[in-house]
C-alpha cells in the first residue's frame, strides 16, 4: 500500500494502475513464471489457517475457551446451515470438509484485503478464484455421475414431460450451464467483488493523500478528509462483503452438489 501512496505525490493525480495494484512480483518480474506476492499469501493462508485449528481445537473443552467457541461457530454454521440445511442429513456429512475448508480458506484471504499490513485480497487475481471454482466443477459433475450413473446424469438435465421438439434445445442449455455457466459465474462473481473494492479502497487512500497533502487549495484538503473518512466506511463495507462471498461461493457449492446428488426430480 505504501508503494501506492506514492501515486498521489507530486501537483497531478495519477490513478493507481491495475497491472501494479494487483501484479506485484516478488520474483521473476513480468515472466508467466514470476513468484508473485498473492501467491505467498495464498500459501500463508493455509499455514495460517493450520495452526489456527490445531491450536483452537487441541484441548477441546465442554465449556469452551475463545479460540475454541469461534472455530466451533464457524463450523457450525457451515455443517448446519450450508451442509444438512442443504445437502440433507443423509448426504452432508461427507461433504462438510469441502465446505467448511472453501469457506475458511475463501474468508481469510478475502480478509487480507483490509488487515494490515497485507492489506490485498487474495480472490482480486482471478486464478484463485477460478481454481477453486474447476475444483467445485469437477464434485458435482463426479457426485452426480456416481449417484446416477453416466447416462442418467445426463438424462437428469433435462426436466420430464417436455415436448420433444424442444428437448434437444433444453438438453444443449442445460450442458452450457452445467459445463460453462456455473464454474465461470462462480469464479467472476468472487473475482469482481474482491477486484472491484479493493480499486475503491485504493482509490480512497491514493485519492485522499493527494487532496490533504498535494498540492491543493484549502477546500479540497477537506475534502480529503471526506475522503479518508469514506475510505474506513468502505472499508467496513467490504469486510461486509468479503464474508458474504465467502459464503455465496459455499452455498453455490452445496447447491451444485445437492442437485447432482437428486436422482427423483430435475
Amino acid at each position: 500500500m505504501s508503494s501506492l501512496l506514492a501515486a498521489g505525490e507530486g501537483t497531478g493525480f495519477e490513478a493507481p494502475d491495475p497491472i501494479e495494484t494487483f501484479w506485484q512480483p516478488l520474483w521473476g518480474g513480468n515472466s508467466q513464471f514470476a513468484l508473485t506476492r498473492p501467491m505467498v499469501m495464498a500459501v500463508f493462508s493455509v499455514i495460517l489457517l493450520s495452526v489456527w485449528l490445531l491450536v483452537s481445537t487441541r484441548k477441546m473443552a465442554l465449556v469452551p475457551g475463545k479460540a475454541q467457541f469461534v472455530t466451533e461457530s464457524v463450523y457450525g454454521m457451515v455443517r448446519n446451515g450450508l451442509g444438512r440445511d442443504i445437502l440433507g442429513s443423509k448426504d452432508f456429512l461427507r461433504f462438510v470438509p469441502l465446505l467448511f475448508t472453501m469457506f475458511m480458506l475463501i474468508l481469510t484471504n478475502n480478509l487480507f484485503g483490509i488487515i494490515p499490513p497485507i492489506q490485498y485480497p487474495t480472490m482480486s487475481r482471478f486464478g484463485f478464484p477460478l481454481a477453486l471454482a474447476l475444483i467445485v466443477f469437477v464434485v458435482y459433475h463426479v457426485v452426480g455421475i456416481r449417484s446416477m450413473g453416466l447416462g442418467g446424469y445426463f438424462r437428469h438435465m433435462v426436466p420430464a414431460g417436455l415436448p420433444k421438439a424442444i428437448v434437444p434445445l433444453i438438453f444443449f442449455l442445460e450442458l452450457l450451464t452445467y459445463f460453462v455457466t456455473r464454474p465461470v459465474t462462480l469464479a467472476l462473481r468472487l473475482f469482481g467483488n474482491m477486484f472491484a473494492g479493493h480499486i475503491l479502497l485504493v482509490l480512497c487512500v491514493v485519492g485522499g493523500e493527494h487532496l490533504l497533502f498535494g498540492d491543493t487549495g484549502i477546500a479540497l484538503k477537506g475534502t480529503g478528509v471526506l475522503v479518508f473518512l469514506g475510505g474506513f466506511v468502505m472499508t467496513l463495507f467490504e469486510g461486509f462483503v468479503q464474508f458474504l462471498q465467502a459464503y455465496v461461493f459455499t452455498l453455490l457449492t452445496a447447491l451444485y452438489i445437492a442437485g447432482s446428488l437428486a436422482t427423483d426430480e430435475h
